[in-house]
């Protein structure tokens, strides 16, 4: 039986594409409130793991559970239960994603209106307040091109939040921008940790991990090698091939 204060739990989750199995038994705990810091190497499996976490990629098998909603994925969901499972959470990709023919607040307004069926009054009120949040109330009327990299990103953000998920979801969220603009995008997260927001983030930035980070993941090879908080993971972790990812990406040269 689920913990009250879980609001993530994943148990035994497979996934492969053809012959590539690419989760080999997944299992975690994200507790409400928290955040979780997913790191590892490219091929690892840490996009996949956040794709069937909104089944943007469907597991093969094992139970993930979001709040009170709980899916074993080795009976292929129906598609309210799926609808619903995907309600629980927001994603943020690591390109942003924005609809370039549409301005800054339509984006936002596009899930709450559309898909959520609410009323547009309510959810423009709710746009703008989540892009005053995210530092970008006097862009609302410009249109994605006109935006930076990172303010485009915190858009997405933004337009994510508007959902009212119980859980966010970063894939790299930071990888694709320029790094003078990194910063403005992690400390929006930052802030929302802050807040109380439950996150998930895969992530490169290992300084964010540090610092915001309630327990870190390190995942290689389809496993979760190693978990724990940042302290423990990214200072004295116990793996040697932990030891020898934070090696090569602390000390490239």
């Amino acid at each position: 039986m689920q913990q009250p204060d879980l609001l993530l739990t994943v148990r035994d989750v497979h996934k492969a594409f053809g012959d590539n199995e690419v989760l080999k038994g997944i299992s975690f705990d994200v507790p409400a409130g928290t955040v979780t810091a997913v790191i590892g190497p490219s091929g690892s499996g840490k996009t996949t793991v956040l794709r069937t976490l909104n089944a943007l990629d469907q597991a093969d098998s094992g139970v993930i559970t979001i709040g009170d909603l709980s899916v074993d994925f080795a009976v292929a969901p129906d598609r309210s239960t799926l609808a619903r499972f995907r309600a629980q959470s927001g994603m943020v990709f690591q390109s942003h994603n924005l609809f370039p023919h549409m301005k800054v607040l339509q984006n936002v307004l596009e899930g709450p209106v559309l898909v959520q069926r609410r009323a547009k009054a309510e959810a423009r009120e709710e746009a703008l307040a989540l892009l005053a949040q995210v530092g970008l109330a006097e862009k609302a009327d410009q249109y994605p091109y006109q935006l930076s990299g990172g303010q485009q990103q915190r858009v997405g953000i933004a337009r994510a939040l508007a959902l009212r998920p119980k859980l966010m979801l970063f894939d790299e969220p930071t990888s694709a921008l320029d790094p003078e603009l990194v910063g403005e995008v992690l400390q929006v997260m930052k802030d929302l940790a802050q807040e109380g927001w439950t996150m998930v983030v895969v992530t490169h930035e290992i300084r964010f991990a540090q610092q915001v980070a309630d327990q870190v993941l390190f995942i290689d090879g389809g496993v979760v090698l190693e978990s724990g908080p940042p302290a423990q993971v990214l200072t004295e972790p116990k793996e040697a091939r932990t030891r020898q990812f934070l090696h090569r990406i602390l000390d490239p040269i």
